[in-house]
């Protein structure tokens, strides 16, 4: 017989998957997205509503754990030398979105209280309340650019760098908030040296750990052929890799990033993502429940006014700072527009810092409940903000007034998303058959160039199902994808897969990686750009060299080894699959 302990989490884990199970599906239908669901649904059971779950805080604490492994899974989809590109964003812009933002809330906050609220902040509360909104929430934003398939796009890849560096500054902002605490008398504050030195040495202990010992661990793993161990010890990277950055006082998101960080080169990346997925989004939508189950219903009655002023500056101020800060470094107007409403909300981050001000005494118990009920209700807005900035969003690239939008193309059966070489010898082929096409690029001059020879070539970016749904998607046949960029391709064949299930899907790629990520997608048909052109000059150079026997044999018996290649690696990663592939085929030679 259950215990009462065993029956009361039963009772738990019912109220939450159901609560989850009806709110989410209602509001994306709705089109507010599953974000927005989960905290709708933790507001409804939570202890200031119907009291389903009367405590909330256990139930956060555990979800956080969510937000680890999404960052862990981040890093297996980051590469070091995309990290390496994103530097300048994550210092120069992540460092100015900081600083200007803590200093504009900050000041005015203060001067809002003194002037219309019933308590005046002191400058030690507004320099914590400045920085805790500063920080924005990785969990929302992540998790809204995932959900888009919009992480690695330009705006995708500058909001998660602003938010890496956001996950860096934490560390001297709790410091900062604790030099803000009154003097407490016999206190010694921890010597400068063990402060700084501790996060060194984790985060050297963690690279070295990671570089060295990960990769020998999980190919004995892999080999012991052993699933549920090898799922445990992804789990137990990402729990170890997070406790050593939390024993030094660092994020513990940013230490299961780094260690995913540097796996995202190892023949494991894609088993370890498959096997942390399902534990990710489960934790991720305890997460969002949990934080609205946060939300003081009473407290927001009570303190209403400064509430919503708060609220409405935080974004507002957020918005505006964002913008203007990713416009003057090079964002187009679009890009700036999502990465503003993406990151304008308060985080999780400004809980940890508004809960250390309270603890030492820098801020008051008043304070801080209004400004971390203030944060959590600027992330129940955000989904609506994102919404509004890509309804509002002009198109990512300027097309001049003589190069025609998708919009005012012709809707035919058969669309052709990238008007390069690729695409233009499928053009003139498939019209040749008599088909109508619809014809969109992203690059203005090729638009031009291929009206000046009588093709009809719309702009659009293939990679946004706004473009693809006005380019008529969703009563096309077949869309042939030829676009000259694998991450965007990536991005494209995600959204078409799940937006426009019914329609053919062809897609050219350059590369064997790419094909095989494709393939798993779902792709209908793949083909490389280079290979059959390879294939044909190699036919063509034996028959000049006079070696042309059985020379379709010999294509064929290679077509047969590459698509064999292609499968194994798919299974076992790419160096892994080619030796599995040496050792087939010297097993056939023996025979």
């Amino acid at each position: 017989m259950a215990s009462t302990g065993d029956m009361q989490f039963l009772e738990s884990a019912a109220i939450y998957l159901g609560a989850a199970v009806v709110a989410v599906p209602l509001f994306k239908r709705l089109q507010l997205g599953s974000v927005l669901g989960y905290l709708a649904a933790g507001v409804l059971i939570g202890p200031h509503a119907l009291e389903l779950i009367p405590e909330a805080s256990t139930a956060l604490h555990v979800a956080e754990f969510g937000v680890v492994l999404l960052l862990f899974v981040i890093g297996l989809e980051l590469k070091p030398d995309r990290l390496w590109r994103l530097r300048m964003d994550i210092f120069g812009l992540g460092t100015a979105q900081v600083v200007v933002s803590a200093l504009v809330i900050g000041f005015g906050l203060w001067f809002a209280s003194s002037i219309a609220w019933d308590w005046r902040l002191t400058t030690t509360e507004a320099i914590i309340a400045g920085a805790g909104l500063a920080l924005s929430s990785t969990a929302f934003a992540v998790q809204l650019l995932r959900e888009k398939g919009d992480f690695a796009t330009p705006y995708g890849e500058r909001s998660f760098a602003v938010l890496l560096f956001q996950d860096l500054a934490i560390v001297p902002l709790i410091a900062l908030a604790a030099l803000l605490a009154p003097a407490v008398p016999g206190e010694t504050a921890e010597p400068l040296w063990i402060a700084i030195g501790k996060p060194v040495v984790a985060v050297v202990l963690v690279y070295v750990v990671g570089k060295y010992g990960m990769r020998p661990l999980f190919r004995e793993l892999a080999k012991a052929k052993a699933d549920e161990v090898f799922t445990a010890a992804a789990l137990l990277v990402v729990v170890a890799s997070a406790l050593i950055m939390d024993l030094a006082g660092l994020s513990m998101a940013m230490g299961a990033f780094v260690a995913g960080l540097l796996l995202a080169e190892s023949e494991f990346r894609h088993q370890l993502e498959t096997d942390i997925e399902p534990f990710r989004g489960l934790l991720m939508g305890l997460f969002f429940i949990a934080v609205g189950m946060n939300i003081d219903l009473r407290l927001v009655v009570q303190q209403l006014g400064p509430l919503i002023g708060v609220v409405v500056f935080l974004l507002a101020a957020k918005v505006a700072i964002l913008y203007a800060l990713t416009r003057v470094s090079g964002s187009n107007q679009s890009d700036a527009l999502r990465v503003a409403a993406t990151l304008s909300q308060g985080g999780e981050f400004g809980f940890v810092l508004f809960s250390v001000g309270m603890a030492n005494g820098a801020m008051g118990v008043a304070t801080g409940s209004l400004l971390t009920a203030a944060a959590t209700l600027s992330m129940a807005l955000t989904p609506l903000l994102v919404h509004f900035a890509d309804r509002s969003a002009l198109p990512a690239t300027e097309t001049g007034e003589d190069v025609p939008g998708v919009e005012s193309a012709p809707n035919a059966p058969i669309i052709i998303a990238g008007f390069g070489r690729v695409g233009q010898v499928i053009g003139r082929i498939l019209r040749l058959r008599g088909y109508d096409l619809t014809l969109i690029d992203a690059s203005p001059e090729r638009i031009r160039l291929a009206r000046s020879f009588d093709n009809d070539v719309y702009f659009g970016d293939a990679t946004r199902l706004d473009v693809l749904a006005n380019a008529g998607a969703a009563e096309a046949q077949a869309i042939f994808l030829c676009i000259d960029d694998r991450d965007g391709t990536q991005r494209a064949v995600s959204k078409i897969k799940q937006r426009f299930p019914n329609v053919k899907l062809i897609v050219a790629t350059y590369d064997r990686f790419t094909m095989m990520q494709l393939d798993e997608a779902g792709v209908d048909h793949i083909e490389r750009e280079t290979f059959e052109a390879a294939i044909s000059m190699t036919r063509r150079g034996l028959e000049m060299l006079g070696d042309n026997e059985s020379v379709d044999d010999l294509i064929e018996e290679f077509r047969r080894r590459d698509r064999r290649l292609l499968r194994l690696q798919s299974e076992y990663g790419a160096h892994e699959g080619l030796k599995k592939m040496r050792e087939e085929f010297t097993l056939e030679r023996e025979r």
